[in-house]
C-alpha cells in the first residue's frame, strides 16, 4: 500500500515529511479549481481537497491518497492564488490591517476507497501595511502562486500580529488533522 500525494506543492511535501510521511509518489490532480458561483470559502476548500483526492485515487486504486487545498478568505470572498504582482498587491491591500481566515482542507482516501475529511480554520491578522512594505514584498517573488498573495513561512510572517489556529494549515497542510487522517487510514507514521 503506497501513499500518493495529490498535489504539486513542494510545501505540502515538506510538511508531510515533518510528520514522518514520505509519499511514494506525487501525482497532481490537474482539475478545474474554479469556485462555483456563490460558493463559500470553507465549502470550496473542502470540495477542492475532495475532488483532488478523488481524481488521483481513480489513477491509483488500492493505495492511500491525500488531497489538500488552502483558501485565504476575506469575509465571504475567496482570494486568488496570485499569478501576477498586481493580483498579489490587490490581495495585500485588502488584507492590510485586518483579520482574515485561512481554510485548509485535507481528504484522505484509504486503500479500500473510503474517504475521510478534515478542515482547519485559522484566523490571521496583519498589521497595517505601508506602500513601501508591499512593494518590497512584491519584489521578493514569494507571493507567486500563493493563496491570498503571501507566504506566511517567508517575509510576510513579520506582518502577523495575531494568529489563532494552525500555522502549518496557513502554509498549506494542517499537520494535526493530516496525522489523524493518515493514521485512521492505516498509514504507519512510525
Amino acid at each position: 500500500m503506497k501513499l500518493i500525494l495529490a498535489s504539486a506543492s513542494p510545501r505540502r511535501l515538506q510538511l508531510l515529511q515533518r510528520i514522518g510521511a514520505e509519499p511514494d509518489q506525487v501525482d497532481p490532480a490537474h482539475i478545474d479549481e474554479s469556485p462555483a458561483r456563490g460558493e463559500l470559502p470553507r465549502h470550496y476548500a473542502v470540495r477542492m481537497a475532495r475532488e483532488k483526492a478523488e481524481a488521483v485515487c481513480a489513477r491509483h486504486p488500492g493505495n492511500i491518497v491525500l488531497g489538500a487545498d488552502t483558501v485565504v478568505a476575506a469575509g465571504r470572498r475567496i482570494l486568488p492564488k496570485a499569478e501576477t504582482a498586481d493580483e498579489a498587491e490587490r490581495c495585500l491591500n485588502l488584507l492590510s490591517g485586518r483579520r482574515h481566515r485561512v481554510y485548509s482542507a485535507v481528504t484522505v482516501i484509504d486503500s479500500e476507497g473510503s474517504a475521510r475529511h478534515r478542515l482547519s480554520s485559522t484566523i490571521v491578522a496583519f498589521k497595517p501595511l505601508s506602500r513601501q512594505e508591499i512593494e518590497t514584498y512584491l519584489s521578493t517573488g514569494e507571493w507567486e502562486g500563493k493563496a491570498g498573495g503571501y507566504a506566511i513561512q517567508g517575509c510576510a510572517e513579520a506582518w502577523v500580529r495575531f494568529l489563532s489556529g494552525s500555522h502549518s494549515g496557513v502554509i498549506g497542510l494542517p499537520l494535526f488533522e493530516t496525522r489523524a487522517l493518515l493514521e485512521s487510514a492505516g498509514y504507519d507514521l512510525g
